[in-house]
């Protein structure tokens, strides 16, 4: 099958499988009209953009505890910063409440 990338060549990478897993998988490839190595790749870029994700996600959930401990100081910018998301968030429940009258 002719290449379906426009990426240049990369490393190679074998491994083992048994036999009736690289079976499935090359009718998934093949319905896909896909090379069984591009298929493979799409999952490996697929795992690494999970990783990514987890390691972003587990990032602002860091930053929402630093944040809302932060905040329970009434001096803080935090804290200031959330009584103005509260006033907004007032305006914009009245004025939605408002239009579904």
């Amino acid at each position: 099958m002719p290449r379906t990338t426009a990426e240049p060549k990369g490393e190679m990478v074998s491994f083992r499988i048994p036999a009736a897993l690289k079976d499935e998988f090359a009718e998934i490839a093949e319905r896909e009209a896909k090379p069984l190595g591009e298929l493979l790749r799409e999952l490996i870029r697929e795992r690494i953009e999970r990783e990514r994700r987890r390691a972003f996600e587990a990032e602002v959930r860091r930053q929402c505890r630093e944040a809302a401990e932060a905040a329970t100081d009434s001096n803080s910018d935090e804290a200031q910063v959330m009584r103005e998301l509260e006033d907004h968030f007032v305006d914009v429940l009245r004025d939605w409440k408002y239009e579904w009258k």
